[in-house]
């Protein structure tokens, strides 16, 4: 994974992402931002139905703490923002990984050390509550390492790092939808489609879905990114629908490679680029 660029900063807001709501009475959910303003962990308050975890990017190599204002936590704002509009009144509960170093470090594994303790917390304070990981390139490789814990029903993996050696049994019994731009030059388009059919053969509901035209950081289309992920997350959750061509793809035999499981989104939409 190429270290991700200064420039690649926070999407800009758009009206398609507002604020949050508050938290409130009838089950609202509970975004508490932190410096980067993402939802702090073990900030709920209440009980939570579900949880939703969020995990930015971060580096290959970098034993440094990420910074206060971190521009890769940054990005996963506006997706905090669409996900709380769309669990609205659902009791679900945000919250996001602090990691303590940028980088993954090799066999040090930083983030993944990090995603697994803060599951734990979650489930001292929760208990036995669906998790669905949305992850985005080193946040999307914790993710799917971290998907064998108890708690986690899904991963939704945003332009994920997705060595080949990589593991894949921790998936199973598990919905796996990875989302990449085929013009992403730091993570790789093709590893997520062929990190989505392993996870398939073990035992994993999975698709991969291409976001044409974008870029890693998420810039370009960003309210496409946006509100699939929304999507994604609540259909996970069975709170809504899943996208038609998702759904099937979730429900497709270990063994099924190729485009039945690698899906284009204006295809399956008909959409133009929005």
């Amino acid at each position: 994974m190429r270290t991700e660029r200064a420039q690649d900063a926070e999407p800009p807001r758009t009206a398609a992402d507002p604020e949050p709501p508050a938290p409130d009475q009838e089950g609202g959910a509970a975004v508490q931002p932190g410096h980067d303003g993402l939802p702090r962990q073990g900030g709920g308050r209440g009980r939570a139905r579900a949880v939703v975890m969020l995990l930015h990017g971060g580096r290959e190599a970098g034993l440094e703490a990420p910074p206060p204002w971190n521009l890769p936590g940054l990005r996963m704002r506006p997706f905090a923002r669409s996900i709380a509009r769309a669990t609205r009144g659902r009791q679900v509960q945000l919250t996001a990984v602090r990691y303590t170093h940028r980088g993954w470090n090799g066999t040090r594994e930083d983030p993944l050390r990090d995603t697994d303790r803060a599951l734990d917390a979650l489930a001292e304070e929760y208990g036995e509550v669906p998790v669905i990981l949305v992850g985005h390139s080193m946040g999307g490789r914790a993710a799917l390492r971290a998907a064998g814990h108890p708690l986690v029903r899904g991963v939704v993996g945003l332009a994920p790092w997705c060595p080949p050696g990589d593991p894949v049994t921790q998936l199973a019994n598990r919905s796996v939808v990875l989302l990449h731009s085929d013009r992403d030059h730091t993570t790789s388009p093709l590893a997520s489609q062929t990190t989505a059919t392993r996870a398939r053969r073990a035992g994993a509901r999975t698709c991969s879905v291409t976001i044409r035209g974008s870029d890693h950081a998420m810039l370009r289309r960003a309210p496409v990114w946006h509100r699939l992920t929304a999507d994604l997350v609540t259909g996970l959750l069975g709170y809504g629908p899943l996208p038609p061509a998702v759904g099937t793809a979730l429900k497709l035999p270990p063994g099924t490679s190729g485009p039945e499981g690698n899906l284009d989104l204006d295809r399956i939409t008909g959409a133009g680029r929005g």
